[in-house]
């Protein structure tokens, strides 16, 4: 189903991990269509830094808030935030979030439980909370950051590939249950991006690895949520046939090919 591309003049989306990477780039984008933003990340520096600039370039507002989604509270510390300051959100987009390479036999404990904590528990409370607010607003978007990886188990980054496939599960759900409303949900899946992700997730990336933009990726996601009825997009013409390569195998084949593409 085609529909116009929607106005975000005179909206405000809220951009978790808005200090770089995708976030950001989420952030440049919505500015650019003329949104007035929210950005979460913990580093105050570079949301400031960011906010300044969009201010300036776009004629927009832009609030800061600095929290650990992740961390016993910081979900509802964010929403305090958003009452205090009387901020009313039309968008939402759920990108904070990070990885883990290791067996998970040799994950460390307390950061699995940081990674589940953030990449599915806050998401999950974050969007319960506003999913109200959007679908009374009903002319923004809802955007969780999935993975390629949510497609198909992933030896070597088991807990991770997990989490993003609890967010494609859950994110499409959303999406048919509210079908009818005018708020779009897409679940975007990037393959291998170049962001901070790898640096964090740890692992030896040093073979070559084709990598998208932020810009790219993010495109993408505009553009499903322009011009059709999306639930779920996956980003890069490799990262499909990926996918769709995975999805015919033979399961152990596909489970194989998962793991040698980590070693």
């Amino acid at each position: 189903m085609r529909r116009a591309p929607l106005d975000h003049r005179g909206t405000t989306a809220l951009v978790t991990g808005a200090s770089s990477g995708l976030g950001a780039e989420f952030a440049r984008q919505f500015a650019a269509r003329g949104a007035n933003l929210v950005l979460v990340a913990r580093r105050r520096d570079r949301l400031e830094a960011l906010a300044r600039d969009l201010e300036t370039t776009h004629r927009i507002t832009v609030y800061v808030f600095t929290h650990d989604l992740g961390a016993t509270g910081g979900v509802r510390d964010l929403l305090g935030d958003l009452e205090t300051h009387g901020i009313a959100v039309d968008s939402l987009v759920n990108n904070a979030g990070f990885g883990i390479t290791a067996p998970f036999v040799d994950t460390e404990p307390d950061r699995l439980g940081e990674m589940l904590s953030l990449n599915i528990v806050a998401l999950t409370e974050l969007t319960r909370s506003l999913l109200p607010q959007l679908l009374t607003a009903g002319r923004g978007v809802l955007v969780n950051v999935a993975s390629a990886a949510a497609y198909q188990p992933t030896p070597g980054m088991a807990a991770y590939g997990a989490t993003k496939a609890y967010v494609l599960s859950l994110t499409e759900a959303i999406a048919e249950e509210v079908r009818e409303s005018g708020l779009r949900v897409l679940a975007l899946s990037p393959g291998p991006t170049s962001t901070e992700f790898f640096a964090v997730a740890g692992g030896d990336f040093s073979q070559p690895i084709s990598f998208e933009t932020p810009e790219k990726v993010v495109s993408v996601a505009f553009s499903a949520l322009d011009h059709r009825q999306p639930r779920s997009v996956i980003s890069g013409f490799s990262n499909r046939a990926m996918v769709a390569a995975a999805g015919v195998m033979p399961r152990r084949l596909a489970l194989f090919a998962a793991r040698k593409a980590l070693e």
